[in-house]
């Protein structure tokens, strides 16, 4: 079944008397999304690259935490779309980065969850059946007569449809002064300071572009020191420029009539110091620093890169699926959706060795996750705990001590 089928039956307007809902700020709630004036620039999408292809790492988990905090993964219709492929048209990873890129394109994301409903003893039941993004061109909020508030989304075709906001996966950023959509004032990504660091840089690229055609453009000026009519002229000239083709040691012969004038161009370009401070200042507007841009990073740097931007999109990516996926009986008895990171891959060797040291001889790490740490697969029985005997609960450390390393002993 297509996404456009399960929308037919949300056509129609909610039932009753429908209203724009009352916005704090008292303006109207229809927001357009249009964003795509500054990616334009390579370096806004190269930054914009680096997070998406960061985050489509992620591994999406139903998790279900009981009173105790022991955490199980149910097997799940949630996990079964969450494990290859949320939609006939992409995989995980795909889904991740297309949703990361209508996040940073508008401040605003929408997903919509497609289910069907199961009756069963204790009530209906939702049965997920895909997660599809969607990319509405306008989007209105209004709400019914009783309250409840709905989201009408129109789309590039023409085709407009009203849906229960509780049913619409919504991710925003930057959500600042407007009161429902991420971004400005009009809910839309507010990039009037951007724009002005990227036309600087705009303009640097444009100069140096200048500059290379100049310097091959007139390199000197051949001076005739006799009276030529145009013919003439075009005779010398084609002399001249046979005996540049036929000069073999760079030196140009000319006769007594001729002199040439060597003009030297010497187009003035930016130091690289100014250079690297203009793209500086447009990665830190997404957070991305050079080292991460291009991949020669040291763990601090990614860790710094991980809680600066991606850590925020993780926690809300999570906890906007999870309010969306569940009622609030799901929740209240441990469902939730997590986002995991994919298994640290960006530490270095010398870092996972020390992590193995530390967590290992704690009995932190089952022997197939030490395995999978080094990027080996697991194996049968991997899942034994192992741990150092050189650590001692502090409680009997006296004890142990004055028993020559026997709590139990009896005392000589």
């Amino acid at each position: 079944m297509a996404l456009w089928d399960v929308f037919k039956k949300f056509r129609k307007a909610p039932n009753g008397a429908a209203r724009y809902v009352k916005m704090m700020n008292g303006e109207l709630p229809v927001f357009s999304q249009f964003g795509e004036n500054i990616y334009a620039s390579d370096l806004v999408q190269m930054a914009v690259d680096c997070i998406a292809t960061e985050i489509s790492k992620l591994q999406p988990k139903h998790i279900r935490t009981d009173n105790g905090g022991m955490q199980t993964i149910p097997a799940s219709d949630i996990n079964r779309l969450f494990k290859y492929a949320p939609n006939p048209l992409m995989t995980t990873r795909d889904f991740l980065e297309k949703v990361t890129w209508l996040l940073f394109l508008n401040y605003n994301a929408f997903v919509y969850p497609m289910f069907e409903l199961v009756k069963e003893a204790s009530g209906m039941r939702r049965i997920y059946t895909g997660f599809y993004p969607l990319q509405p061109t306008q989007v209105e909020f209004i709400e019914d007569e009783n309250g409840k508030l709905f989201v009408r989304m129109q789309f590039r075709a023409g085709d407009s449809y009203t849906l229960p906001y509780a049913d619409v996966i919504h991710l925003r950023k930057k959500f600042s002064v407007n009161d429902i959509m991420g971004g400005g004032r009009t809910g839309q990504p507010d990039n009037e300071a951007l724009l002005k660091m990227l036309e600087i840089d705009h303009n640097v690229v444009k100069g140096v572009d200048r500059a290379v055609q100049t310097s091959l453009l007139i390199r000197g000026i051949l001076k005739i020191n006799t009276m030529m009519d145009d013919a003439g002229q075009q005779a010398e000239r084609k002399r001249f420029e046979q005996a540049i083709r036929s000069s073999e040691s760079g030196i140009l012969p000319l006769d007594l009539k001729g002199e040439y004038i060597d003009l030297k161009p010497d187009p003035k370009l930016l130091d690289k110091d100014t250079l690297a401070l203009i793209e500086s200042r447009i990665l830190r507007w997404y957070g991305v620093s050079l080292a991460i841009l291009s991949g020669d990073y040291t763990d601090e740097q990614y860790q710094a890169f991980y809680e600066r931007v991606l850590e925020p999109i993780v926690v809300g990516f999570g906890q906007a699926f999870s309010r969306t996926l569940f009622t609030d009986r799901e929740l209240s008895v441990g469902n939730e959706i997590v986002f995991y990171q994919r298994d640290m891959q960006y530490m270095s060797m010398k870092s996972k060795l020390e992590l193995l040291k530390i967590a290992g001889e704690q009995g932190l790490l089952q022997d197939n996750q030490k395995l999978a740490l080094l990027g080996y697969p697991p194996v049968e029985g991997g899942e034994r705990v192992t741990q150092s005997l050189n650590y001692i609960d502090k409680s009997i450390i006296n004890q142990y001590q004055m028993k020559g390393g026997k709590p139990n002993a009896e005392q000589t």
